[in-house]
């Protein structure tokens, strides 16, 4: 049943239909159960609310947080609206949503269409989960999609944090909820690019078929799944696989850490129940890489221009170019938004101050995606100085990399959060992984977040200048067009959900 009457707020003067304790203030995100059930009875509702949600929750993201947050919202909401992830995927609930709107608007129901005119999303979970709602709201290609915002219930938190929602695990009482709900209400919406990964290496002649096996790939992102015989990007000889991400893809010494992690928690979960011991433990497997050791002593078979060569396209329509990357890298960041393992930005803040050939500030919208180098752990550090930042490669529309035989046969690649341990070519032949702009969705930003747009570049953070470096200038950033790539964000059905960050 729907309340639409301001009753209550009458009752105490009007003073709690502008609080978040009240039931007036619920019915501002609750929908009616007809609007999302199929064949269901029709209700009367007398008003239609000003920010209607629809929830999703891992409920074995944080521990125990994921359980009690989806018991809260259930409490606070219509059962109907509020979905664990480990019941249903959101590609099924939102395909069956919104052919139930569709279905109800062609019939003229008034409060059916303006509740999808200003419906919201919460996907509560880690970096993984957020990545997975993203996905599948991208596949829906939609007139205009519904923002969303992320409830950070991971380890790193990378994309709650580049747009203002914060790093650390939130409460889970109804008054919490209720404050995280008048936030979601009062959020601006923001473009997000997305990137399409595509990796091709040759068919091996000898040993497995697949040089991956299917769940060692980070499968709990964006189905980064392997293309079918009949699929256009199919090479004969060849394995192809796809995906995608929005945050960064990583390879070198950072997703062999990461890589580390995820195996270690494979094998006991029971170790990682929050997000403080996570993180401690992360640190631990950092210092016990090796990553620390002095640059002499490391071994420059790990430097990345020993196995691999970069292209990049700099602009949409352009042409391929070599470049060439530094001797002591061990690391490369290919970096969308401005938050990377735990909140750190590696890009930094170029100046404003335009002069042709240098680099921009980031935006999150632009259709080019940052390029960062690291030589191990210590470098890394220079990210807690205030204007810190890697070494800075190239700003790309697209980008590609070309692996061949060296002194290691494998490496560490991660998109997101989710790593892999990647074969490298034993002959001359090559493996190429290649990262181009897919298209762009809504995503709910707080004031005074991170990420800035390329159409409002000074806005939402007012004390940008003051985070720029006074070193380098930028060149003015073109309007880039986006080109479309094959649909790629799907989880298997395979897959468990419980692997998901």
């Amino acid at each position: 049943m729907v309340i639409g009457s301001h009753l209550l707020g009458s009752i105490v003067g009007g003073k709690m239909a502008h609080s978040n304790s009240g039931e007036d203030f619920l019915n501002n995100f609750k929908i009616p159960k007809y609007v999302l059930v199929p064949k269901s009875e029709s209700e009367k509702v007398p008003d239609v609310p000003q920010c209607p949600v629809l929830v999703f929750i891992n409920s074995r993201s944080g521990g125990q947080l994921g359980g009690d947050l989806l018991v809260t919202y259930r409490s606070l909401l219509n059962e109907t609206q509020v979905f664990d992830l480990e019941e249903e995927t959101p590609d099924k609930v939102l395909s069956r949503i919104y052919a139930n709107l569709e279905k109800l608007k062609q019939n003229g129901d008034e409060v059916a269409t303006k509740i999808q005119e200003k419906l919201r999303i919460i996907v509560a979970g880690g970096d993984g989960t957020a990545g997975w709602l993203l996905g599948v709201v991208s596949d829906l290609k939609l007139s205009h999609s519904p923002p969303i915002a992320t409830v950070p219930l991971g380890t790193g938190n990378n994309l709650p944090f580049a747009f203002g929602w914060g790093k650390k695990n939130p409460g889970t009482d109804p008054q919490s909820v209720k404050s995280f709900l008048n936030e979601v209400k009062k959020a601006k919406e923001m473009k997000i690019d997305s990137w399409h990964l595509l990796m091709r290496m040759k068919t091996p002649k000898d040993g497995p078929l697949d040089p991956i096996a299917p769940l060692e790939l980070p499968h709990s992102l964006h189905a980064f799944g392997r293309v079918s015989d009949t699929n256009e990007l199919s090479v004969e000889g060849y394995h192809t696989f796809r995906g995608g991400f929005w945050n960064y893809f990583s390879m070198g010494m950072d997703a062999q850490v990461s890589y580390a992690f995820h195996t270690e928690r494979k094998l006991h979960p029971e170790k990682f129940k929050n997000q403080l011991s996570n993180q401690s433990t992360y640190a631990k497997i950092t210092r016990s890489q090796g990553w620390f050791s002095s640059s002499l002593s490391q071994s420059s078979s790990r430097n990345i221009n020993q196995f691999a060569k970069l292209m990049i396209m700099k602009n949409h329509g352009g042409q391929w170019e070599e470049l060439q990357i530094p001797p002591s890298i061990k690391s490369i960041v290919c970096l969308n938004l401005p938050s990377f393992s735990g909140g750190f930005n590696p890009w930094g803040m170029p100046s404003r101050r335009r002069h042709k050939g240098e680099f921009t500030p980031p935006h999150v919208d632009d259709g080019r995606i940052e390029v960062v180098g690291f030589r191990d752990a210590w470098h890394g550090l220079v990210l807690l100085a205030p204007k810190g930042h890697g070494t800075r490669l190239t700003q790309a529309h697209r980008i590609r990399f070309l692996f061949h035989k060296g002194a290691i046969d494998h490496t560490y690649m991660r998109i997101d959060g989710e790593p892999w341990k990647q074969p490298l070519p034993v002959d001359d032949e090559t493996v190429m992984v290649e990262i181009s702009h897919l298209r762009q969705v809504n995503i709910l930003a707080r004031h005074g977040c991170r990420s800035k747009s390329i159409n409002n570049p000074v806005s939402p953070t007012s004390h940008e200048a003051d985070e720029e470096d006074s070193d380098e200038e930028a060149h003015e950033s073109a309007e880039y067009r986006k080109f479309g790539a094959a649909d790629t964000f799907k989880l298997p059905e395979e897959i468990d959900i419980s692997q998901l960050s």
